[in-house]
């Protein structure tokens, strides 16, 4: 299981998540999107519709009609009608129940900075587990801090 933590100082949430969306479609996979405030939802869905001129990234909502047939799905909760591997917190703030998918995408800015970093600390703790700190420097992200956590069986 892996959790990157992607530090927001320059870019919007807005602009970060449909390229996490593009790349995660282009492995097959599918996402499914957190954030509980629906005009933050709101936002996130045009800026699935608008990222290219050329095409949109096709998505629905939880509670939206078919969500089990949508790549992208957008959520106020962690359920996984799509059957997603892959969960984007794209509000900052940790979730638990995240620990189910394999791959997960922790969204924070600086207001949310202080509750990215006790997730960081609490997911230390966790075996089998791959932490990654990322951080916009410029016009690039630059990975500022990773770990592995070993179950108790593979470090011996």
């Amino acid at each position: 299981m892996q959790v990157d933590f992607y530090h927001l100082t320059r870019d919007p949430v807005e602009r970060v998540l449909p390229v996490l969306a593009t790349r995660t479609l282009a492995l097959g996979e599918r996402m499914l999107i957190v954030s509980a405030d629906p005009g933050h939802r709101a936002m996130l869905s045009d800026a699935l519709w608008t990222h290219t001129r050329e095409s949109f990234l096709a998505h629905g909502d939880l509670d939206g009609p078919n969500p089990q047939i949508q790549p992208l799905l957008l959520a106020d909760r962690v359920e996984s009608a799509n059957g997603a591997k892959f969960i984007a917190l794209a509000d900052g703030l940790w979730r638990d129940e995240a620990l189910a998918f394999s791959r997960i995408f922790l969204l924070f800015n600086d207001e949310t900075i202080a509750a990215a970093r006790q997730a960081w600390v609490t997911l230390g703790t966790h075996d089998g587990l791959a932490r990654h700190y990322w951080k916009q420097d410029g016009g690039k992200w630059v990975e500022q801090a990773s770990s592995k956590r070993q179950d108790a069986e593979g470090s011996q």
